[in-house]
């Protein structure tokens, strides 16, 4: 009878870790509302990419801007997500969450607008004027800063105020602000409907800058190292389909925005989709978050390589 039972436990402990095995490991995902930069996540899902590297993606939040899916990588309501190069190295500078950039989602991608019948003809000219960022240390606060320097107006002479990306085509045709800078396709919504033009794009201020990137939560990438590769390879997958299968993304695209095909088709134009990430280009991000006082003076050298993670990429595209 002991050897029945005993037989009975370690075949049910066999069938739990065949089943175990067998079952994709699941994996808690955001991405930011409405954000073409986010396009191969999309992709990902829609092709079954993730499944097929044996993830299984769950949407855990879609957020209106980077610092507030940081928030949920400090609670730790995320284990991956796709959001910008500033706020998660933001958030792991000042210690509000721990998190790793394991591939880049895009490059450019941001544009400045404002009003079609704006007086407003170069960037000086935004000297005293209203601007609208999705968010404080956020990839489009850095571009807008570093356009003003270019152009020699001092920042603090510009009024910066926060606006979620969806509701700055209302303040911009109301004339609550002056000009906005968001990612696609928000700028290029404001121009097929009618109401805005672009002043600058990000390409202009900083040409082939990174913006978004994969981010993975550290104790996650520990405990999961093969899930967290498996997910990168999906994301590289994703981004080469973009590149080959233009028409297809751009009805995926459709899809998860919601937004018409002339905006998207036009939005995609000044994305580049590509996933490696260069140490050089991080610390310039660094420097400008030190600069502005979001995160404190440290060892730029040293925190770009705890914050950047160039080997994952580079082992699945062996």
């Amino acid at each position: 009878m002991k050897k029945f039972v005993f037989a009975v436990l370690m075949i049910l402990v066999l069938v739990s870790a065949l089943g175990s095995l067998a079952s994709p490991k699941k994996v808690r995902i955001g991405y930011l509302r409405n954000d073409l930069h986010h396009l191969a996540a999309w992709v990902a899902i829609d092709k079954g990419f993730f499944k097929d590297e044996g993830v299984d993606v769950e949407v855990a939040g879609i957020f209106n801007a980077g610092p507030e899916e940081m928030t949920a990588f400090a609670s730790k309501s995320l284990d991956m997500g796709y959001l910008g190069v500033a706020p998660s190295a933001t958030g792991l500078a000042n210690k509000s969450a721990s998190v790793k950039a394991v591939a880049l989602a895009n490059a450019e991608g941001s544009s400045m607008v404002v009003r079609k019948d704006s007086s407003i003809k170069e960037v000086k000219d935004l000297l005293g004027k209203t601007v609208a960022i999705p968010g404080y240390s956020s990839v489009q606060d850095f571009l807008l800063r570093k356009a003003l320097e270019g152009a020699g107006v001092d920042p603090r002479k510009v009024n910066i105020i926060v606006i979620k990306p969806p509701e700055m085509i209302v303040a911009l045709s109301s004339k609550q602000i002056d000009a906005f800078i968001a990612w696609e396709p928000h700028p290029s919504k404001a121009v097929t409907m009618g109401i805005g033009k672009v002043l600058i794009s990000s390409g202009m201020i900083w040409k082939d800058h990174p913006c978004c990137v994969v981010a993975v939560d550290n104790a996650f990438q520990r405990e999961n190292p093969e899930v967290v590769k498996g997910f990168v390879k999906a994301h590289v997958k994703a981004t080469e389909y973009i590149r080959k299968n233009p028409d297809e993304a751009l009805r995926i695209g459709i899809k998860y925005t919601g937004m018409d095909e002339a905006t998207v088709r036009e939005a995609v134009r000044h994305i580049s989709y590509h996933y490696l990430a260069k140490e050089d280009d991080i610390k310039e991000y660094v420097k400008y978050l030190v600069k502005f006082g979001y995160i404190k003076p440290l060892d730029v050298d040293a925190f770009a390589r705890e914050y950047l993670d160039l080997k994952t990429v580079k082992d699945v595209t062996k």
